[in-house]
């Protein structure tokens, strides 16, 4: 008989958590007794690449609904009747749906997890993508209470868990694919002015103030620098566009904005930046530079640190310090950033790769949905 994971997700795009909802299911390729069902929320509009798209194409079942996802425009006393009431809802399906497991893709849908265990679900899983912090991270905690297993993207992000799910928690560290076509190549050798991306949603977090701050101290030798991206979907942003307007030397900035995959401005740059102002949770874009021979210069906080090392693969600097961020980039040279990228590479091979992944949830899987007795003596 074949059972169903429950899969909940608070987004429909197609950055960091929605590439790795992709990857965990795949992950239950070889278990034929289990099957994916994905809810994402109808509060959000799809993105043009977004992971219903991907899911759909797969063959995965998928339906859009009003879900109780956690949201800071929510969390007013004037919406909570409308939060009550999407719980609610949800609760009515998952009795109906009967899944042998609901997965919560973010912490964003962490009230899932109680309506999912009183709903008589006995496995329910949190994949927790952030680092938890101030009040918040209270609530979550009740919140996560309720669920049976937990997976961090990072020791960063374990860390941060509070209340009792942490005993219950493993790290596994995120992946990319390696992309052959075109073939991943070290930086070309040759004095030059360095080329830098950033790549993220222009979030408010994400540091963009800082490094064009640092940006501007370097003036008309700045080199290159190239911004991907767009404002976010939920939280605050910031106008990159206008930013970039405001320096001095407004020419040496390239502003991309949205793009499908970024291997190809990857393998066009030197030096990946991640200018975190905050925490990062992991930093997914990080190891898709490794994969492409680019180190990664990014603020010395969370899980970013973990894969950064400082003179090995990459250049770490004091969060929000732009002075610290422009004197990296000023005196980094093209050879020293293909070492550095040579050296990402290397550890994306041996710790990063999506089979290593892949592997890994594969255990996971065997050890909290145990293939059931008649199928083991089919499968022998």
């Amino acid at each position: 008989m074949t059972r169903t994971v429950l899969f909940v997700h608070s987004s429909n795009e197609m950055f960091g958590a929605d590439r790795i909802l992709l990857q965990v299911i795949e992950s239950l390729a070889g278990r034929p007794d289990l099957r994916a069902e994905v809810w994402l929320p109808d509060d959000v509009e799809a993105a043009a690449d977004s992971v219903e798209a991907h899911l759909r194409a797969a063959g995965i079942a998928v339906r859009v609904l009003p879900l109780p996802v956690l949201r800071r425009r929510e969390l007013t006393i004037a919406r909570l009747p409308g939060l009550a009431a999407r719980a609610l809802r949800f609760w009515g399906r998952v009795v109906r749906t009967r899944p042998v497991a609901v997965y919560c893709a973010t912490s964003a849908l962490l009230i899932a997890a109680p309506l999912a265990r009183v709903a008589c679900v006995r496995t329910v899983i949190l994949h927790n993508q952030e680092i938890w912090s101030g009040g918040e991270a209270r609530i979550l905690g009740l919140l996560a209470g309720w669920c049976t297993h937990a997976i961090a993207i990072s020791e960063s992000a374990r860390a941060s868990l509070l209340g009792r799910v942490r005993t219950r928690s493993r790290t596994i560290m995120n992946a990319v694919p390696d992309v052959l076509q075109p073939a991943p190549r070290p930086i070309p050798p040759g004095e030059r002015p360095l080329r830098f991306l950033i790549a993220s949603r222009w979030n408010a977090w994400k540091g963009h103030g800082t490094l064009l701050e640092a940006w501007e101290k370097l003036g008309a030798a700045a080199g290159r620098l190239v911004i991907v991206g767009s404002p976010p979907e939920v939280g605050i942003g910031v106008d990159v566009p206008a930013m970039v307007a405001r320096l001095s030397h407004p020419d040496t900035v390239d502003v991309v904005g949205q793009v499908a995959g970024i291997t190809e401005h990857l393998d066009r740059a030197d030096v990946l930046l991640v200018p975190s102002d905050d925490p990062e949770p992991f930093g997914l874009v990080a190891v898709e530079a490794f994969s492409r021979y680019r180190p990664v210069i990014a603020s010395d906080a969370g899980g970013v640190t973990e894969i950064v090392t400082s003179g090995r693969n990459g250049l770490l600097f004091p969060p929000r310090d732009a002075d610290a961020l422009a004197e990296l980039l000023r005196t980094l040279t093209v050879e020293r950033a293909a070492e550095l990228g040579r050296a990402g590479r290397s550890d994306y091979e041996a710790h990063y790769s999506v089979p290593r992944y892949l592997a890994e949830f594969a255990r996971f899987w065997a050890e909290v949905i145990p293939v059931p007795t008649q199928s083991r003596r089919y499968s022998a």
